[in-house]
């Protein structure tokens, strides 16, 4: 069996039970093709490739109206595209207003507003944010459609995905009328209906009297909800039915098409997990949380595999020998291993004949061969991307970064600065720690008040007497991002924020700072803004996990959660045949695929108050 992403076919899926090995047995080159940059357009079209971020908003392209301006236009977009907001300022006012025709003035305020969003000033952008699409006096469609991409850009930093889904339809309408709407942005506002909360979906739906708005919301709401392959593919035909006419009855989005084949899509599973060694605790965790659901998706109707074996990896001489003996055994999916390394010895196994769910991701680019080997993890570089945005989009633009020495906070840096500079923010300064007693000198330190308290011995030298004084730190930080590796650390570190005149700067962290048990110390993490699992959370849709061990408490359960994603995706196979659209909603966050197979978490923002971390 080969797993690779093919065109989708027109037939539906009809053909005989040979098609779920033909599922496999496709390269990945259509999708890596898909999922790769888009070529570089000129001004002159509609579409945004300056906007970070964004690779799935991409639009076929729509002539810009004709201006005497277009040099100085393509001037400021350049701009921009380099965060020079200044620069991009002074070459905007070069256009004499007296002289600008309405589409002229239409493009001007569109750049005035990024111009203030690049700065950071949210508030003065959003005054100038121009949506005739949603006034009702449309403008021209080419600067709707750029005005309305970035603004669904901003949208989803902020988490309002809801309302950048309804912008998209509002443009797809009118893109509609004169020819077809581009794929890639029913895609998109199907990723942003995937990222809304099923509470808002059913709220929305039960105010919606449009019926073409009400089909997105019961879709959305249908893939989010269903607990069993045979229910989504019920609950998928009857929507088909009572919706023919809808844009996205031609080909159901996100891979679900796949899913109204009744066939199984795999046969023979071995789990490859380390049940006897180091690994153990978290091994099993993992093997709890897959056995969990698939023993209730069984109960729920579902025709699960005939045929399941775990595997001890620690009773094999390596990774590749208990892959091989899976294979020999006649298993035609691999799930595991748990291991980095173990992982990037799959990558490089010479003669890989089963596709593998990995239950990590290697630190090597794995080379893609006829074999896919996809990589399902608890990165926590997801989750310092995810919070750079979070970050971003509330205005801050200069950041402070605490971080532990040493190679795991070094990585983490590497990961927030690759997403944080790409969204356009800057980092003021770092502070790391090798341990206890260089907290507080290192948080001191970054923010320059040995410098402050410098210049207060040398005036107080000056002066011969006394002198009030109050250090004072940079300037040129508006949020913190504290990388901690725990909950200890994280409550050491964050009063003393305030303690060196920093506590009113906003504080992002990982999920690393969270033990998932409840400590009333856990109060000294106040205010601090993180991501988070929906499982931990309390908010999965899928939450199957009945099995997990009191003993246990709370501290396996990501990791359990982990293990009941991997049968999701086992069961969901069929839907990594949508290549770049695959996204659906797990346990420990939700997840789309990029062009390396790896599996990208998208988890929930929480805060904590009065000590309890809460979902926002």
């Amino acid at each position: 069996m080969r797993l690779g992403f093919p065109n989708y076919p027109a037939q539906k899926l009809k053909q005989s039970r040979k098609v779920i090995q033909l599922l496999f047995a496709v390269s990945l080159t259509v999708y890596l093709a898909a999922c790769g940059s888009a070529p570089k357009k000129q001004q002159t079209t509609a579409e945004f490739p300056e906007i970070p971020s964004s690779p799935d908003i991409q639009w076929q392209p729509i002539e810009l109206p004709p201006s005497q301006f277009s040099e100085l236009f393509n001037k400021v977009e350049s701009q921009l595209l380099g965060f020079d907001w200044m620069g991009a300022s002074q070459t905007l006012k070069e256009i004499p207003l007296e002289l600008a025709s309405p589409t002229d003035r239409q493009y001007m305020n569109y750049l005035q507003a990024r111009i203030h969003y690049v700065e950071g000033d949210q508030q003065e952008a959003a005054a100038l944010w121009h949506f005739d699409n949603v006034s009702g006096t449309q403008g021209n469609l080419a600067l709707d459609i750029k005005s309305t991409n970035f603004r669904r850009h901003t949208l989803r930093l902020t988490g309002k995905t809801l309302q950048s889904a309804i912008l998209g339809d509002q443009i797809a309408q009118r893109v509609e009328a004169d020819r077809p709407v581009n794929p890639n942005l029913m895609r998109s506002i199907w990723h942003d209906l995937q990222r809304t909360s099923v509470q808002e979906l059913q709220q929305a739906l039960a105010a919606e009297t449009n019926l073409r708005w009400a089909g997105w919301l019961q879709l959305s709401i249908i893939s989010a909800t269903a607990q069993s392959q045979t229910e989504l593919r019920q609950e998928l035909s009857n929507w088909l039915l009572e919706n023919p006419d809808h844009p996205s009855a031609a080909a159901l989005p996100g891979g679900l098409e796949y899913m109204l084949d009744p066939n199984p899509t795999v046969r023979k599973v071995a789990l490859l997990l380390p049940l006897s060694g180091r690994l153990a605790p978290a091994a099993k965790a993992v093997r709890d949380g897959y056995l969990s659901n698939f023993y209730a998706a069984r109960s729920l109707g579902d025709s699960v595999d005939k045929y399941l074996r775990v595997i001890d990896l620690d009773r094999h001489n390596s990774i590749t020998a208990a892959y091989e003996a899976a294979t020999a055994d006649g298993a035609d999916l691999i799930i595991g291993p748990l291991s980095k390394r173990d992982v990037t010895s799959l990558g490089y196994h010479p003669d890989r004949r089963t596709p593998v769910l990995a239950l990590n991701r290697s630190e090597e680019a794995i080379s893609h061969s006829d074999m896919a080997l996809i990589q399902l993890s608890l990165s926590p570089e997801d989750e310092v991307r995810q919070i750079s945005r979070l970050a971003f989009g509330t205005g801050a633009r200069r950041a402070l970064i605490v971080r532990p020495s040493g190679q795991w906070g070094a990585k983490m840096e590497r990961s927030l600065r690759s997403s944080w500079e790409g969204l356009g923010g800057k980092v003021s300064a770092v502070a790391s720690y090798s341990g206890r007693d260089e907290y507080s000198s290192s948080i001191a330190g970054a923010l320059n008040l040995p410098e402050s308290e410098q210049r207060a011995r040398e005036i107080r030298g000056l002066l011969g007497g006394k002198l009030e004084f109050t250090p004072r730190r940079r300037k040129d930080a508006d949020i913190v991002f504290l990388l901690s590796r725990s909950g200890a650390e994280a409550r050491s570190v964050k009063p003393l924020l305030a303690y060196h005149y920093a506590g009113n700067l906003p504080v992002y962290a990982t999920s690393s700072i969270y033990s998932g048990i409840a400590d009333a110390r856990d109060k000294d993490l106040n205010g601090i803004r993180l991501v988070e699992t929906p499982w931990r959370l309390g908010n999965s849709t899928r939450s199957n996990l009945t099995t997990a061990r009191p003993t246990e408490g709370d501290r396996y359960a990501s990791l359990r959660a982990l293990g009941a994603d991997a049968f999701l995706l086992q069961s969901r196979l069929s839907q990594f045949q949508s290549g770049p659209e695959f996204m659906i909603r797990g346990n420990t966050g939700i997840l789309s695929l990029d062009p390396q197979l790896r599996i990208v978490r998208e988890l929930q923002p929480a805060t904590f108050d009065r000590g309890v971390l809460r979902p926002q």
